[in-house]
């Protein structure tokens, strides 16, 4: 049988589309060291390591929220969410979802439902977090978005998504309380416990 050359070009863009299923796919039969979080922002994937000082944070926020919106709040970490823009499967470290969010058919939970996130940096994905996942989650609406940074010890809050950007961009010290009343999470989280890397 001989094969057209227009068969294929067809044949390729069919079976290598690079999508997140099937990156997702690839990295879950892949040995990924215990402790790291694996996520693909704009098709590279990227492997952090889960500290101690990056847990202690993150079960604080979580803590708020529950403390605030109960123990049955729809409070996610490191759960994958595919976010706008090419190949952005992200996995924050904190996302709490809209009252009544509901998977979709394939088990997955919606961007668009996303009302709250936090990122504790780590060295090696802080421009991530402070470019290309901050620009998806602007695009998405997530009305507030947190950086957390252990090393020098301070925040920044970004609100008021518009066009794939925050209008709003606020930083506070650690010691001094996120307020975020007045917005879509409506709670104040303390800084004073979260520990420095």
């Amino acid at each position: 049988m001989t094969v057209v050359e227009t068969d294929r070009i067809a044949m390729a863009d069919e079976s290598d589309e690079l999508t997140l299923d099937s990156l997702f796919g690839s990295l879950e039969a892949m040995p990924v060291p215990e402790g790291y979080k694996v996520e693909i922002v704009g098709g590279t994937i990227t492997m952090s390591p889960q500290r101690d000082t990056h847990w202690a944070i993150i079960r604080r926020i979580v803590r708020a929220l529950e403390d605030r919106f109960g123990m049955d709040v729809t409070a996610l970490s490191d759960v994958r969410i595919d976010f706008p823009g090419h190949l952005n499967g992200f996995a924050p470290d904190v996302a709490k979802l809209a009252d009544g969010a509901d998977r979709d058919a394939k088990g997955k939970w919606h961007a668009n439902d996303v009302r709250f996130v936090a990122e504790v940096l780590s060295r090696s994905t802080a421009l991530n977090d402070y470019g290309p996942k901050k620009i998806a989650y602007a695009t998405a609406g997530v009305p507030v978005y947190l950086i957390v940074d252990p090393y020098i010890g301070r925040c920044h809050v970004y609100t008021e998504p518009k066009e794939g950007e925050y209008a709003v961009d606020r930083t506070i010290n650690f010691g001094e309380q996120i307020d975020l009343t007045g917005t879509d999470v409506d709670l104040v989280i303390k800084t004073d416990g979260f520990p420095r890397d």
